[in-house]
C-alpha cells in the first residue's frame, strides 16, 4: 500500500515537473518575442535620431551656403564701390578742372587772334614789338599751364580727312581740287582735357 502510495506521488511529482518544463518553454518564447520588440523599438529610436541628426545637418549646410552666398555678394558689392568710388575720385582729379578751362579758352582764342594780327600787320615800331612779344610770352605761359593740366588741341589742319568725333563742321564746299570730306578751313581750335573732347575744332568741309 505504501508502495503504490510512493508510486503515485512519484507520477504526481512527475506530473508537475512535466508541467514545469513546459510552462517554461511557453515562457522561453515570450521572452524571445518580447527582447525582439524591445531591439525594433531601440532601432526605430536609432534611425530616428539618425534621420533627425541628417535633417538637422541639412538644415546647417543650407543655411551655410546662404550665409557664403551673402558673404560672396558683399564682397563684389564692395569691391564694385571701391572702383567706383576710385574712378570717380580719378574722374574729379582728372576733369575737375574742365569747367574752368571752358572759361580760359575764349581768352586763348582772343590772345592767339591777336598775336596773328600783330604779326601779319608787321608794323616797325618798338612798342609794339614789345607788345608782341609780351603777348607770345603769355600765351607760351598758358600753353605750357594747360599742356600740365592734359588740356591739348584737337588735330585740325587744311587737307585733313574731317572727323564727326573731334571736328564740327560750319559749313560744306565744293572746292575744286578738293577731295570731298577734308577740312579747307579752321575757323576755331578744338581742345581735349585726358583724352576728353571738350571742344570740338569747328572747320570748313569739302564736299
Amino acid at each position: 500500500m505504501a508502495e503504490q502510495q510512493n508510486a503515485n506521488d512519484q507520477v504526481t511529482e512527475d506530473e508537475m515537473k512535466n508541467a514545469s518544463d513546459t510552462a517554461a518553454e511557453r515562457e522561453v518564447p515570450e521572452a524571445n518575442s518580447q527582447t525582439s520588440d524591445d531591439g525594433e523599438v531601440v532601432d526605430e529610436l536609432a534611425a530616428l535620431e539618425a534621420e533627425e541628426l541628417i535633417a538637422r545637418i541639412r538644415a546647417a549646410q543650407t543655411k551655410a551656403d546662404e550665409n557664403w552666398d551673402v558673404a560672396l555678394r558683399t564682397k563684389a558689392e564692395m569691391e564694385n564701390v571701391r572702383r567706383r568710388t576710385e574712378k570717380e575720385v580719378s574722374n574729379a582729379r582728372k576733369f575737375g578742372v574742365e569747367k574752368l578751362v571752358n572759361e580760359i579758352l575764349p581768352v586763348k582764342d582772343s590772345m592767339e587772334l591777336g598775336l596773328q594780327a600783330a604779326i601779319e600787320l608787321d608794323i616797325e615800331d618798338e612798342a609794339v614789338h614789345k607788345v608782341r612779344e609780351g603777348m607770345e610770352l603769355t600765351l607760351k605761359m598758358m600753353n605750357d599751364a594747360m599742356s600740365k593740366i592734359g588740356v591739348t588741341e584737337v588735330p585740325a589742319a587744311e587737307g585733313d580727312v574731317y572727323s564727326a568725333d573731334l571736328h564740327q563742321a560750319m559749313s560744306m564746299q565744293e572746292v575744286p581740287g578738293k577731295e570731298s570730306n577734308t577740312i579747307i578751313a579752321v575757323v576755331q581750335k578744338g581742345y581735349k582735357l585726358n583724352d576728353r573732347l571738350i571742344r570740338p575744332a569747328m572747320v570748313m568741309v569739302a564736299k
